[in-house]
C-alpha cells in the first residue's frame, strides 16, 4: 500500500466512505479545489466530502475508483476542465455525465490574480518547472531570452495595468463557463489575495466556498481549516506594488518554500542555468505572457 493511496484511503475504497442525512459532495480540479473541499469538510458542514487526487494527477487506473464515487455524489463542484484531459475522460461535462445520479453542479473559477505579483508567471513546459520554485519571472525570462530588459520594479501605471489584466481574464473565465464570481472577493482581500498567482488566501477562499454552498442551495457556513491553505510557498511582494495599489504593508524581498526564507537572487541565479540548458523556454514563456511584459516594460 502507498502512501498515495493512504493519503486517499477513502477515493482508493480502502476506508468507506462516511455516511449520514448529508448530500455527498465531490471537489473536481487541481490544488485549488482542495482548499475549497477542506473548507467545506467540517462536523457543522452541509455536506459530505472525500478526499480524490488533483485531476492533473489522476491516471487511467483511477477511473474506476472515480467511477464509484460518482454513482453516490450528490453535489459536483468543478473547476473549468477541457474534455480529454491529459487524454483521460475527466473534463467537467465528461466527469459530470459519468455521475451515477444527476448532481447538482457548481463551477468555480481556476484563480489567477497577477496584482501582487506582476513579474511572475505559470509556463508550461515539457522540460517541467524552473528549479526552487514553479513560477518564472517575467525579468529573468528576458535576460535568459536576450530580449530588452523589464525594470527592476514596474510603475504604478504598469502595476495596476497588470491587475486590470487579471480582472478581464477572470472575467471572461467566469463568464466562459459559468463559473462564480471571485474579483471582488480577490480585490477585497487586498495584500492577503493571493501567495503566489495562483495560489488564493484563505479570505478568499472562505468567501468562494460561502458562495459555492449558496449556489448549491444549502445553508451553512465554511469551516474553520485551522491553517493557512496553499502555504507552500510565498512569492516575493515589492513595496512599489503595495504601493501603487494603495495597500499598506513594506512588502517582502524573498520568497517563502515551506516557511523557510529563499533569496531571489539565488532563484534567479538557478533559474537562468536552467533556461541556458533548456533552450526556448524563456522565450516561449515571453510569447505566452506578452501582453504583461509589454505594460511592464513601459515603466
Amino acid at each position: 500500500m502507498t502512501g498515495r493511496r493512504q493519503h486517499y484511503a477513502h477515493f482508493y475504497g480502502l476506508q468507506p466512505i462516511p455516511r449520514d442525512d448529508r448530500p455527498l459532495a465531490l471537489v473536481h480540479g487541481n490544488c485549488q479545489a482542495e482548499s475549497l473541499r477542506v473548507l467545506l469538510d467540517g462536523d457543522a458542514s452541509p455536506v459530505r466530502t472525500v478526499r480524490v487526487p488533483p485531476v492533473h494527477e489522476l491516471t487511467a487506473a483511477d477511473l474506476p475508483h472515480l467511477d464509484r464515487l460518482l454513482a453516490e455524489v450528490d453535489v459536483l463542484v468543478a473547476q473549468p476542465v477541457r474534455d480529454g484531459y491529459r487524454g483521460l475522460p475527466l473534463g467537467t461535462a465528461e466527469v459530470l455525465g459519468r455521475a451515477g445520479r444527476r448532481p447538482r453542479i457548481v463551477v468555480v473559477p481556476i484563480i489567477r490574480w497577477a496584482a501582487l505579483h506582476p513579474f511572475s508567471v505559470i509556463v508550461r513546459s515539457p522540460a517541467g518547472d524552473p528549479p526552487l520554485v514553479p513560477y518564472h519571472d517575467l525579468r529573468t525570462l528576458a535576460l535568459a531570452a536576450g530580449r530588452p530588459a523589464l525594470p527592476e520594479s514596474p510603475s504604478p501605471d504598469a502595476v495596476r495595468a497588470v491587475r486590470a489584466l487579471s480582472v478581464r481574464e477572470l472575467h471572461a473565465r467566469q463568464e466562459r463557463h459559468g463559473a462564480l464570481p471571485v474579483v471582488d472577493l480577490l480585490e477585497a482581500a487586498g495584500s492577503g489575495a493571493v501567495h503566489t498567482v495562483n495560489h488564493p488566501g484563505n479570505e478568499v477562499l472562505t468567501g468562494l466556498t460561502r458562495r459555492v454552498l449558496a449556489a448549491a442551495g444549502l445553508p451553512g457556513e465554511p469551516a474553520d481549516p485551522r491553517r493557512t491553505l496553499l502555504d507552500s510557498v510565498h512569492t516575493p511582494v515589492l513595496p512599489a506594488v503595495l504601493a501603487a495599489l494603495g495597500l499598506g504593508g513594506a512588502g517582502r524581498d524573498h520568497w517563502l518554500v515551506h516557511g523557510r526564507p529563499l533569496p531571489d537572487a539565488d532563484v534567479r541565479a538557478a533559474q537562468l542555468r536552467w533556461y541556458a540548458d533548456h533552450p526556448g523556454v524563456a522565450a516561449a514563456g515571453l510569447d505566452r505572457h506578452a501582453e504583461a511584459a509589454a505594460v511592464l516594460g513601459t515603466a
